[in-house]
């Protein structure tokens, strides 16, 4: 992956934007990230990678968690990448990768187009394929992702609120305007950010990757704790030498918002595997196991 020649690959996968792939970069990557999964949604083809654990058993209703890769990536690398297998094995739930778009460019529409209606629908879609299959617990479904897929996340948390209990964010590319939101009811939300991510700026601003700024990450995640009608003055603390936890509590319906800082992290999935390369989306974080985190914030966020 750090061959030059898989720099339209790479920079896609770190940056999770509609930036066309040559054909013949995306036909490799694909021959180590194969699907497991495929539904008909919107009139096509949608692919997805499904784990279910070998203690799993239909007479128990099971959680169920959706992963979603950044952009160029399948669900399948982002499994590889979230290691959410480990903790779901250990836990009993079922997670779910859906991978974004057709064709080379594989993304989710964050932006005001009829692909984000369709990508809505596909997770949708997704969900009661599932729950025909499997005996799912409808109250705690969760969303979460990487770059583009957290940014789909934050659509999720917008336009499927009866169905998605909370959501997780890692690296977030947000290309929508926080105002865009059609729903103003609470969601808990747990995200987690680098403060050397060199694709979606920490501070905020434009870079090289995007057409529009990107969000001040801090003032981003203020907005959703006024959207949970939390208390205004957050709580701060220390969670590692290089990690720093803000929690926004006494919020609406228990949706609390959690928020962590992660110095010189870059735009990756901290404590995950499968790295993207430090040469163009910066530093790994080890101070904290962003999975085994969020794992515990969503236990605690059924729906209501």
């Amino acid at each position: 992956m750090t061959d030059k020649r898989m720099l339209p690959v790479v920079a896609l996968a770190c940056v999770g934007l509609p930036v066309l792939v040559a054909a013949q970069e995306a036909m490799s990557f694909h021959a180590r990230y194969r699907s497991n999964g495929w539904i008909m949604s919107s009139g096509e083809e949608r692919e997805y990678s499904l784990f279910v654990p070998r203690s799993y058993d239909p007479r128990t209703p099971v959680p169920l968690v959706i992963s979603l890769p950044a952009a160029a990536l399948w669900g399948s690398a982002q499994e590889e990448i979230s290691r959410w297998d480990e903790i779901a094995e250990r836990e009993r739930f079922i997670v779910a990768y859906p991978t974004g778009g057709k064709g080379g460019a594989r993304v989710f529409h964050v932006e005001e187009t009829a692909g984000l209606a369709k990508d809505v629908r596909f997770i949708t879609d997704l969900i009661d394929t599932l729950r025909a299959a499997f005996n799912i617990d409808e109250r705690r479904v969760y969303a979460n992702g990487l770059s583009n897929g957290a940014g789909m996340s934050f659509v999720l948390s917008c336009t499927a609120r009866d169905r998605i209990a909370a959501v997780g964010m890692v690296s977030g590319a947000q290309l929508l305007r926080f105002s865009w939101c059609p729903d103003a009811r609470p969601v808990p939300m747990i995200a987690f950010h680098g403060t050397a991510d060199p694709v979606a700026l920490y501070a905020g601003g434009k870079t090289w990757v995007a057409p529009v700024p990107f969000p001040n990450m801090t003032t981003w995640v203020g907005n959703w704790a006024r959207r949970n009608r939390c208390a205004s003055d957050p709580i701060d603390a220390r969670v590692s030498a290089t990690v720093t936890r803000r929690t926004y509590t006494s919020c609406e319906e228990g949706a609390s918002v959690e928020f962590y800082t992660i110095a010189d992290g870059g735009h990756d999935w901290p404590g995950g595997g499968g790295a993207l390369p430090r040469w163009l989306c910066g530093p790994v974080s080890r101070g904290v196991d962003a999975t085994a985190v969020m794992w515990e914030f969503f236990k605690a966020h059924p729906l209501r």
